[in-house]
């Protein structure tokens, strides 16, 4: 009688491990990406589709082409296939607040990449909107200020230096965010500086030259250019030579041109940003959230971004 209950009970928790495998892997957590023709977006959704390979999850990934219009219907679309949770890296947070009302609603988890959700001017990062199960970004402000102090290091003490900002797209609050840090980096460094141009962009590295050019042009002393991408200081770099100009150059992203370009001396320094590692913790946060419906919302995940110079180049491995 005891080897009949023993194999009735190895039999029951058999199943029981079979029907958790089944479950796990019925589970579909879908990503709406910001725009798949930047290295840096196809890296934050690579990020989150492995780590739910690794997992058992089915993912989906939807493509907005940079359309805020067609982010907000792959949302639709995610609740009409009933995902069991929505990650997305917002083209506009201030919009994306209604998405993550409307995703609340149907009773499935939301979680917000790169991109704070309502108003950053009201609110502090890590004052994480209640409807969103997590945010995973870096501080912006805290980047800011990393290549504010890059840049003071590379700054001749002795003079007012001249600075042009190149900013990301039209709207972004990263611009002022970084803006605002760069500037305490600088102040806080001790750094003597005007900014004699700043201008929106659309982050590439064709906008980075022709903008650079123009701001050259415009201000042939110009003594350092913040560029608030890394795609963006590759073009300026190329503008600065042929300008014959001395202008240093930092930026952001720690991407493989970033990276490659400090190694061969055309830019100055940038921080590492980790895109894969934020798709990675989106899916962590996201599944968490799927799994035990009772753990707290609003946390913020802060991912680190660490200076880089040609000095400690290889402390930066680029994951776009």
């Amino acid at each position: 009688m005891k080897t009949v209950f023993k194999v009735l009970g190895m039999v029951a928790i058999a199943s029981a491990l079979c029907l958790n495998s089944v479950y796990a892997k019925t589970i579909t957590l879908g990503y709406v990406a910001a725009g798949l023709q930047f290295p840096f977006n196809v890296s934050v959704a690579n990020g989150f589709t492995a780590a739910a390979k690794e997992a058992g999850v089915k993912s989906i990934v939807l493509d907005a082409k940079v359309s805020v219009e067609k982010q907000s219907n792959a949302i639709d679309d995610l609740i009409t296939q009933k995902v069991d949770g929505i990650a997305v890296l917002p083209l506009d947070g201030m919009i994306a607040k209604s998405w993550a009302d409307r995703v609340a609603a149907h009773g499935i988890p939301f979680v917000s990449v790169s991109t704070e959700i309502g108003d950053p001017q009201k609110r502090p990062i890590n004052d994480v909107y209640p409807k969103v199960a997590a945010l995973i970004a870096s501080d912006e402000i805290h980047t800011g200020e990393t290549t504010g102090k890059i840049a003071a290091s590379l700054l001749a003490k002795d003079h007012v230096a001249n600075i042009a900002i190149l900013e990301g797209a039209p709207g972004m609050a990263q611009n002022w965010q970084r803006t605002k840090g760069f500037k305490a980096g600088l102040d806080e460094s001790g750094a003597k500086y005007r900014i004699v141009a700043s201008q929106p962009t659309d982050l590439t590295p064709e906008q980075g030259e022709s903008v650079c050019q123009n701001i050259l042009t415009a201000h042939p002393d110009v003594d350092l250019f913040y560029n608030q991408a890394d795609d963006l200081v590759i073009g300026c770099a190329k503008a600065v030579r042929a300008a014959g100009s001395h202008a240093k150059l930092v930026g952001w992203g720690g991407s493989h041109l970033g990276i490659n370009a400090i190694k061969a001396g055309d830019v100055d320094g940038t921080v590492c940003v980790e895109p894969e590692k934020m798709g990675r913790l989106a899916f962590k946060a996201l599944y968490a959230a799927v799994m035990k419906p009772e753990t707290p919302k609003g946390e913020f995940v802060e991912v680190d971004t660490p200076p880089v110079t040609k000095a400690n180049v290889s402390s930066c491995v680029p994951q776009w």
